[in-house]
């Protein structure tokens, strides 16, 4: 016999999953309806005009993809990329690299535009690299989660248009914590995730595609690979005036997203990219002030995920396990170059408040000088309350 399912508290503070809003959970025990039910028909409509109010679009096509950022990620290859095509990459981190990677295997010819992870993709670099393969896609990831890094979008999304291109913006970190105003920029492509500013359970991906893009995939050489994530049956199934079966989407998850949706209306858009801005300065400030520098540039870093190098001396793993066992605090480690070398923050969604930055903090400190780092008490907490008095 197996007993009652019981799981930890846990403070999570890392990449994602972050802490789900009370609200969002309790939504979840909503009872099921039908996936054609008439009354669940309407709240996948409160889902798409929430999720275009986020987004920034009027875009039709938005609608939330079931799976996690991944799938999102590659509905959005797998349905505009058709074999030989190709596609510019940004690659400055981690997750630049797995949309290489799913273009690759959707028949693209990829061509990586590449920076230093915890550097930007510089648009002169664009430019170089559209001068020689003329691309129909140019794909950037707006927030790198595996280095702390905010991309600049405008400049490049200009110069994708001037060459006739589409872009693709990689929103997963940053959609519900940045503005990310698709049809203000101009941005063809957008995927996100729901587990991370959007503060609710992983399981779906928001996506929003442009009208000239729904326009060139209904005029595809080849058939869509994949059925699941063909965006053309899925548009007859959350759009079309007769809905049509598609699959058997989880009821719970687009509950969920909804409440997740009502939340961020009801604070506001702008005061909560004010209110991740302010925790991410508050950690920074904390986190220098004992010796743990930033990876990021000061000019483009994510302020709803923060990438600070770990100390020599160190280990990583003893570090976070301790924060684990001894405070419920789960933050993340390093990806890629950066795997053993430094650890992610995430303050994101309801996990960015001063209460989890002033805790993380003399968390970390406490084990610093434990582990023999010269620091003097409660100085990063100082940083960061100075942070929170000077912004009142």
């Amino acid at each position: 016999m197996y007993n009652e399912l019981k799981v930890p508290p846990r403070i999570l503070l890392g990449p994602g999953p972050t802490i789900a809003n009370p609200r969002v959970l309790k939504a979840m025990t909503t009872p099921m309806l039908g996936y054609m039910d008439v009354d669940f028909v309407e709240i996948m409509d409160d889902v798409v005009t929430l999720l275009r109010e986020v987004y920034g679009t009027k875009n039709k096509l938005t609608f939330p993809i079931s799976g996690t950022g991944t799938s999102g990620m590659e509905a959005a290859l797998a349905n505009i990329v058709e074999p030989g095509d190709r596609v510019i990459v940004g690659v400055n981190g981690y997750f630049g690299g797995r949309i290489a990677d799913i273009a690759e295997r959707c028949g693209a010819v990829v061509t990586p535009v590449k920076a230093e992870w915890g550097d930007i993709i510089q648009p002169e670099q664009i430019i170089d690299v559209c001068d020689k393969v003329s691309p129909k896609l140019v794909a950037i990831v707006h927030g790198e989660t595996s280095t702390g890094i905010l991309q600049p979008l405008d400049d490049i999304i200009d110069i994708t248009r001037k060459y006739g291109a589409f872009f693709l913006a990689d929103c997963v970190t940053t959609l519900g914590g940045q503005p990310v105003d698709i049809d203000e920029r101009g941005i063809d492509i957008a995927y996100s995730c729901t587990q991370k500013c959007l503060a609710g359970p992983p399981g779906l991906s928001p996506v929003s595609f442009s009208e000239r893009v729904v326009d060139a995939i209904r005029k595809r050489k080849t058939r869509i690979q994949s059925f699941y994530l063909d965006v053309e049956l899925l548009e007859e199934y959350w759009t079309g005036d007769t809905r049509k079966y598609h699959h058997t989407v989880s009821m719970s998850l687009i509950y969920a997203i909804r409440e997740a949706l009502r939340i961020i209306q009801e604070e506001g858009q702008s005061a909560r990219y004010i209110r991740h801005e302010q925790n991410a300065a508050a950690l920074i400030a904390g986190a220098e002030a004992i010796g743990l520098k930033p990876v990021a540039a000061a000019r483009y870093r994510l302020p709803m995920l923060t990438t600070l190098r770990i100390p020599e001396g160190i280990d990583d793993a003893t570090m976070r396990n301790r924060l684990l066992q001894d405070y419920n605090i789960e933050i993340g480690g390093g990806l890629g170059v950066f795997a053993g070398k430094a650890w992610r923050i995430g303050l994101m969604g309801d996990a960015a408040n001063e209460q989890n930055v002033l805790l993380v903090l003399n968390a970390i400190e406490k084990l610093l000088i434990e582990f023999g780092v010269t620091v003097e008490p409660g100085t990063a907490v100082s940083a960061a309350a100075a942070v929170y008095h000077n912004s009142e």
